[in-house]
């Protein structure tokens, strides 16, 4: 941003038309495309995966004491981030509110790359998670096929993994569960 633009409001962000993804960064109001197929497959599937975690511990099937949501909008300082997927301990939040926007900072975000919004992850997005203290990122990309895990280590994020196409694996800080990755990618067309 320029000293001659003036930093973007939440007014500004509402302003936005829904068929878009708002958030504001440094200031700045980026806007997003909503995603492909290849993008929201891997969405859906993952949070499918992740339901056991997001159950009450006790009942059938759980690993319980997670809150795991799509696409949560998150006012952290004067940044508005909205991940893909989000996941909150419920150690950490006790109750999940009835709010529009959550300023409490994730335990564990997910965002699924795609050529447009690769750069705004891993280069504006990560830095604000990291001074927020999200404790683990995923960043899956459907079009490579792979889950890159990252954990932050004081400021700095460390991979602790990264695996591809039809791998199994147990992923931070999810890894009571192994995960079959085959799940995630749009079948391949016959050509």
């Amino acid at each position: 941003m320029t000293p001659a633009q003036r930093r973007a409001t939440y007014e500004d962000l509402l302003k936005v038309p829904d068929i878009l993804i708002a958030e504001i960064i440094d200031g700045e109001l980026i806007t997003s495309p909503r995603p492909a197929s290849p993008h929201a497959r891997a969405a859906s599937v993952i949070r499918a995966d992740l339901d056991p975690f997001d159950r009450r511990l006790g009942g059938p099937g759980s690993l319980g004491g997670w809150w795991i949501l799509f696409e949560p909008e998150l006012h952290l300082g004067a940044d508005i981030l909205v991940p893909d997927l989000a996941g909150w301990k419920r150690e950490r939040m006790p109750v999940l509110h009835d709010v529009p926007y959550f300023e409490q900072a994730p335990d564990w975000v997910c965002e699924i790359v795609s050529p447009s919004t690769g750069r705004l992850d891993r280069v504006r997005k990560m830095p604000v998670y990291a001074r927020e203290q999200v404790g683990h990122l995923w960043l899956v990309d459907p079009l490579q096929r792979t889950l890159e895990v990252s954990r932050l280590e004081g400021q700095r994020w460390v991979v602790v993994s990264a695996q591809g196409e039809a791998e199994m694996m147990c992923a931070e800080p999810f890894e009571a569960l192994a995960l079959d990755l085959s799940r995630w990618w749009l079948e391949r067309e016959a050509t």
